[in-house]
């Protein structure tokens, strides 16, 4: 989905990029980590996605000549222009020179561990910086809430949601998000083009109130989709419409057709699920389905299940498309370290703040992540820098040096990879494709604890420190603060 991702950006990015380009510090290297501070929906876990979109970011990175000339036309507030023509020609050729590494889509994540890391000449990290942010958040919020509310169905979940998304683009997004955080369908046509992804739906209360009555209108759709008819039973009275659809699957029957299901879209939807449950059964149609819709959320699912009603699949729109609960995730990004062009080592970076959650973490930074047995369970992620090495198995809580826990002798794996190359892509086709992410998420999901997936007040997942890194950064709080 093409969009001009180099104006994709806030001013400030390219006001620096200008700066660092006068001052001589354009050759500088940074390295940058994205990642967020607190669970979203309250839970205990996220689903990492976007990571497709952002490396569509870096291979189209380009100014075109419209980029430059509406740049050229933006003034200083004390007058003149705000860009000076030489760093305007240095755009012209520009490309991106950087490194990106991230974990791959629908890996589970949690606070505090680097999602992407970016490394490279200082200006290019930043003006990468609101674009990655912007696909990243969004879409790990989406596929996170997508996760909860497929863990509250355990039966196959629609997304409905494009009619009320935050715009074209964000509704293309948000249904492939959706899907990588576990949904087995979209009702959105583009996203299933652009994306392979698989699309479903069935027909609107306008179908049945374009005909003369409700069974009129059934036994018409049931002509015109044979394989694949599902009746939307409210629009009038929905007993009566589970009885006019029950007429009309058992005259599909009788062609040897079926009735695929029955879906439910307003009122007291358990109990009504419960009644057509029962009204199908005894009518002899025991393998027609029941889809609810409605404002349906994780919470909404877990409830009309717990109170007993066999449901079929799911049609989640508004809640989920729109992370109805919690527009955005907080995903913040970060410098942790500069490198000049003559210097063989890096230089620790590091933010200082009054909270201790929103002090930084200096370095180079990976994420091991432990697992138990032979990987059936997650242990702990520990978060280290790659030149210095893990050289101790104790993780450390950045936000509470008491909770410590020893990670030693348990298989780990090293969760960022290769995404760009010196501005050139290297993301594998396989880490593209939204349907493996899905899949990637699903087995994520089940080394999880039980505990750690409650949809309320979950167990939190142990993530740390490296101990030697805590013990660097919190020696690099006491310097700074000497001479701040």
């Amino acid at each position: 989905m093409k969009l001009d991702y180099e104006l994709l950006t806030d001013l400030y990015q390219l006001t620096m990029a200008q700066g660092y380009w006068e001052c001589g510090q354009r050759d500088v290297a940074a390295c940058f980590h994205m990642y967020f501070r607190d669970y979203p929906f309250k839970g205990g876990f996220a689903v990492a996605c976007g990571m497709a979109q952002l490396a569509e970011i870096v291979e189209t990175f380009a100014f075109s000549d419209d980029d430059l000339a509406y740049l050229s036309s933006l003034d200083a507030p004390g007058g003149g222009p705000l860009f000076k023509p030489a760093f305007l020609e240095h755009l012209r050729t520009f490309r991106l020179s950087v490194d990106v590494d991230a974990v791959p889509e629908g890996t589970v994540v949690f606070p505090h561990e680097p999602i992407v890391r970016v490394t490279g000449p200082i200006a290019d990290c930043q003006l990468i910086e609101t674009a990655l942010l912007n696909c990243v958040n969004f879409q790990t919020l989406i596929a996170t809430k997508a996760a909860r509310v497929c863990l509250a169905a355990q039966s196959p979940v629609a997304e409905f949601g494009l009619r009320r998304a935050q715009g074209a683009a964000g509704g293309v997004w948000a249904s492939r998000a959706a899907v990588v955080g576990g949904c087995a369908s979209t009702s959105n046509v583009l996203a299933g083009k652009l994306f392979g992804l698989p699309v479903s739906g069935t027909h609107a209360h306008s179908w049945v109130m374009s005909f003369p009555d409700e069974l009129a209108a059934f036994r018409a759709y049931a002509r015109a989709f044979p394989n694949n008819c599902v009746l939307l039973v409210d629009t009038y009275d929905v007993e009566q419409g589970i009885r006019n659809a029950i007429e009309v699957g058992l005259e599909m029957r009788a062609r040897g057709e079926r009735l695929a299901g029955i879906r439910i879209d307003s009122g007291d939807l358990a109990w009504l699920a419960k009644t057509a449950r029962r009204m199908l059964d005894e009518a002899g149609l025991a393998d027609c389905g029941i889809v609810l819709s409605n404002d349906l959320d994780e919470h909404t699912i877990q409830s009309i299940r717990d109170e007993g009603a066999k449901v079929d699949s799911w049609g989640v729109g508004t809640k989920l498309a729109c992370a109805y609960d919690q527009p955005t995730l907080g995903g913040v990004y970060k410098l942790s370290a500069t490198r000049g062009p003559a210097d063989a080592a890096w230089t620790d970076r590091l933010k200082i703040s009054e909270s201790a959650a929103k002090l930084t973490t200096p370095g180079v930074l990976d994420v091991r992540r432990y697992f138990y047995g032979d990987g059936e369970r997650l242990a702990g992620d520990m978060v280290f820098d790659v030149n210095a090495g893990a050289r101790c198995e104790t993780i450390v809580d950045p936000a509470d040096d008491l909770r410590q826990k020893n990670l030693s002798g348990l298989r780990f794996e090293t969760l960022l990879k290769p995404l760009a190359r010196k501005g050139e892509t290297v993301l594998a086709p396989a880490l593209r494709d939204a349907l493996a992410a899905r899949e990637r998420t699903q087995a994520g999901l089940s080394t999880l604890d039980e505990s750690q997936k409650r949809m309320l007040n979950p167990h939190t997942y142990p993530v740390g420190l490296e101990y030697g890194l805590f013990e660097r950064r919190r020696d690099l709080v006491v310097r700074l603060r000497g001479i701040a």
